[in-house]
């Protein structure tokens, strides 16, 4: 695998080495030693399976009191892919990073705790698989809004915008949202 850290450094982005030929592919997605080396030293407790369709944008999430790191990839379709940094006492607290993910690519995406996470369905659907080191609380979760100006993410949206669900509709605006310290 190789594991490239993106403009945010706790943010890395990692690509498989997949073999393949006329029968199809194989490759490896997960290896501790490797992760614990390139992304840190962390369990995953929960195992998420979602699918989306076209245009829909998910996010931007995250858990304060039991923050969640998320190894993300897609086995259908593609998405673009947002982390946002969300640890005050960081030096790219507020900013985002984002990568595209899909079935064709087979990239896996580290968010770290103390990153809101969000992805848009840029193809006609997405199955979308994640890891995560804590498990979902409901009553912990925040959202930010998708669209805030503040954190002025780049989405590759396409005409008639995005779909989104009430929760994300509502959600906090960046500066108004609880930060990790």
């Amino acid at each position: 695998m190789k594991f490239e850290k993106l403009s945010i450094p706790d943010v890395v982005l990692i690509t498989p080495e997949v073999f393949g030929d006329d029968r199809g592919f194989f490759m490896e997605t997960f290896r501790q030693s490797a992760f614990v080396e390139h992304c840190g030293d962390y369990l995953f407790v929960q195992d998420n399976h979602s699918r989306s369709g076209k245009g829909v944008l998910r996010g931007l999430h995250y858990q304060l009191e039991q923050p969640q790191g998320k190894l993300v990839r897609v086995t259908r379709g593609e998405v673009f892919d947002v982390a946002v940094d969300m640890r005050r006492r960081s030096p790219t607290f507020g900013r985002w990073v984002g990568a595209a993910l899909s079935e064709e690519n087979k990239k896996m995406l580290w968010v770290p705790p103390g990153f809101a996470h969000g992805f848009y369905v840029t193809g006609d659907g997405a199955e979308f698989q994640y890891k995560c080191t804590d498990y979902y609380a409901p009553g912990d979760e925040v959202s930010i809004l998708w669209n805030d100006p503040d954190i002025a993410i780049d989405w590759p949206l396409e005409a008639g915008g995005p779909v989104v669900s009430g929760k994300d509709q509502a959600g906090l605006a960046f500066r108004n949202a609880p930060a990790f310290d």
